[in-house]
């Protein structure tokens, strides 16, 4: 690996008798009458506060200064119609799903097709790093299904594992660049680059003090076990991490929102758990009325120069308009403005909205997770926790342009969801990626070199020729990477340039870094899940020969979870 530096009964046929009729709708008559779809927690009385530190002190009598009364802290509806309020009735509160797979929603993945260099020279996206779709897949495979295809999203596949990329040396540059050349698993006629970027992290540092809202839905559909119990232990995990100068409030929305928790020092362990410990599902959602009340909270306990972060924890089943969901994401979208982020923690089977969750995290400038069990939270909550909260660099944008005399196609293998047009690569106005500290990226390219036997597209008759292509090439340079990033709190951008050097292409996969092959074999793994045309000859055998031999450093066993996935789907097994 080249590092750079810058330039997832029997029916009975028998007609049922009169006396069965009857008794069947007297039990479901009665049954009717004792449900009930109110909220089902009542929040214990305050515990009496400890003594703080002088600016936590100032911050909090500031706080307690704005305060409105109770009555107007619970949050209106932001996102009904101005002429009438919304209230829960029986045609907005959403019935129990009853198949686990169809009533999840995805967004639909178009997979990236072939670029011919003469006609688009250059390929823009923006950096993702979120994780959710990892965690999603392996849910749906440990549950003996094949995931659907628009839920594997490969560049959140290739992004859960860690590389070992050297770190930069400074925070000037909050990041560092690598790149590696070598030859497709899949296709003998190709050539894969493999971009790796490194995010800063200065292990003697303390984490900047977090002011950290987590709005918890507690509706009715998220009464199971994979649900809000689960999201229950998730917090009580998080809560472990926390110290005095951070702040944790507690939002609870079902049919209307609660504050269960006012912001209170990290260090009060016992009454941020019992807190915790209150709550219950049971009731309708009305998601948009939670997260204007959580931003409440969190302006409200403002940290300057901190961690300033709404954390969503649900299974995305708003129970709103669509209407009142695009005024949801255009809300989100103008209070980061104000500094505050909005990360997502998605929860669940059946219901699981994953298309509105992975939005509104980009939306709100923040990441996306999937928590399917206990050790997930531990990875994102923990091991993960100053990645998943501090930003270093934000807007972060990749350029590659491709040299016409060596490249004549490629491939960008994922990130569907994130590319750009080229002209909003110098836009500082277009919306893009953040990297947090410690955080890593990778980005495959699929090559077709000017030498390839069989390229995917046929020349253009009326193409440039290899002479004035040479002429005007610059002759070591299969490419140059560009990266525009801007430094938190910043407005404006700045720009890195990195040229790929052909001269470093090597041609035997046994002379590849394990970072390479393992990369590219979750890379085939994921494009395997989603029937790519563009696999000549790969198998899951394939994949988990190639993960084996660079499995490498595997500290907390998430490369060899990996390879038991891909020998789950080994004959295909699992149900499509």
């Amino acid at each position: 690996m080249t590092t750079l530096k810058s330039t997832h009964p029997v029916f009975s046929h028998k007609k049922p008798s009169k006396n069965l009729l009857l008794m069947a709708l007297s039990a479901a008559a009665l049954t009717s009458a004792c449900s009930t779809n109110e909220t089902q927690y009542n929040p214990a009385p305050p515990a009496e506060k400890v003594s703080q530190t002088k600016d936590i002190e100032s911050r909090l009598h500031k706080a307690n200064n704005q305060k409105t009364t109770e009555a107007k802290r619970i949050a209106h509806p932001l996102f009904s119609d101005s002429e009438s309020p919304v209230h829960a009735t029986t045609s907005n509160i959403r019935t129990a799903p009853t198949s686990p797979v169809n009533n999840e929603r995805y967004s639909n993945i178009e997979q990236n097709s072939v670029m011919s260099v003469s006609e688009s020279p250059v390929s823009t996206f923006s950096i993702d790093v979120d994780t959710a779709s990892y965690a999603n897949t392996r849910r749906f495979i440990n549950n003996g299904q094949r995931p659907p295809i628009h839920a594997v999203r490969t560049e959140e596949l290739i992004n859960y594992f860690d590389y070992q990329y050297a770190t930069p040396s400074n925070k000037e540059q909050p990041f560092s660049v690598h790149y590696e050349l070598g030859p497709s698993p899949w296709n003998s006629d190709r050539t894969l680059l493999h971009v790796g970027i490194q995010g800063y992290k200065d292990l003697s540092a303390e984490r900047p003090s977090a002011n950290l809202v987590f709005l918890v839905d507690v509706s009715g559909s998220m009464n199971s076990q994979n649900k809000l119990p689960l999201v229950k232990k998730s917090l009580r995990l998080l809560a472990k991490q926390l110290n005095h100068n951070d702040r944790i409030s507690l939002v609870a929305y079902a049919g209307a929102a609660q504050v269960v928790l006012e912001p209170t020092a990290g260090d009060k362990t016992v009454e941020i758990l019992q807190a915790i410990d209150q709550l219950q599902a049971g009731g309708s959602t009305h998601g948009s009325a939670g997260i204007e009340l959580a931003y409440q909270l969190g302006q409200q306990a403002h940290i300057d120069k901190g961690i300033n972060r709404v954390m969503l924890a649900t299974d995305g089943d708003f129970n709103v308009g669509l209407r009142s969901i695009d005024e949801l994401k255009q809300y989100i979208e103008g209070k980061r403005k104000t500094g505050l982020q909005l990360s997502v923690l998605g929860y669940g089977t059946g219901n699981y909205n994953d298309a509105l969750m992975e939005e509104l995290s980009n939306r709100g400038n923040g990441n996306a997770a999937y928590i399917d069990n206990l050790k997930e939270a531990q990875k994102v909550l923990v091991d993960e926790i100053g990645s998943t909260l501090q930003t270093i660099a934000s807007d972060v944008k990749l350029q590659m342009e491709f040299n016409p005399q060596w490249v004549q196609e490629y491939r960008l293998i994922g990130y569907e969801n994130r590319l750009l047009n080229r002209e909003d690569f110098n836009n500082d106005k277009v919306d893009a990626g953040d990297i947090g500290t410690g955080h890593s990226l990778t980005a495959i390219y699929e090559l077709t070199l000017t030498g390839a036997e069989k390229p995917w597209s046929d020349a253009l008759h009326f193409a440039t020729s290899p002479k004035e292509k040479a002429e005007s090439a610059h002759s070591n340079e299969l490419g140059l990477l560009r990266i525009r990033y801007k430094l938190p709190e910043q407005s404006t951008s700045k720009l890195l340039k990195f040229p790929v050097n052909k001269d470093r292409i090597k041609t035997s996969k046994g002379s590849t870094s394990d970072a390479y092959r393992f990369a590219s074999s979750v890379a085939g793994f994921s494009e395997l899940l989603r029937n790519s045309q563009y696999l000549n000859a790969y198998t899951f055998n394939d994949v988990i020969d190639q993960a084996e031999k660079a499995k490498g450093s595997d500290r907390y066993g998430y490369r060899s979870e990996f390879i038991q996935l891909a020998r789950l789907l080994v004959g295909e097994s699992v149900e499509r």
